[in-house]
């Protein structure tokens, strides 16, 4: 199972995990680091665009074509 935890690199590239994590045996981990000039940031494009694609992904057709995506109940 692949978890994701939000975590902060400091300047020496030291991990600090912002939440405790507890393992049975060592595990491999990707590390992304965010520009902190754009972290949480959304775009004005993508703001701007949202109703005009609201408007074609809410209807129930395009729910009828992903659920086969869905997970299993």
């Amino acid at each position: 199972m692949i978890r994701k935890i939000e975590a902060v690199v400091d300047e020496q590239g030291t991990v600090r995990l912002k939440e405790a994590v507890r393992l049975v045996a060592p595990r491999r981990a990707v590390v992304t680091i965010f520009d902190e000039d754009r972290a949480g940031q959304v775009g004005e494009a993508t703001l701007l665009s949202e109703p005009a694609l609201a408007q074609d992904w809410n209807r129930p057709e395009e729910d009828a074509a992903w659920s086969h995506l869905q997970s299993a109940r």
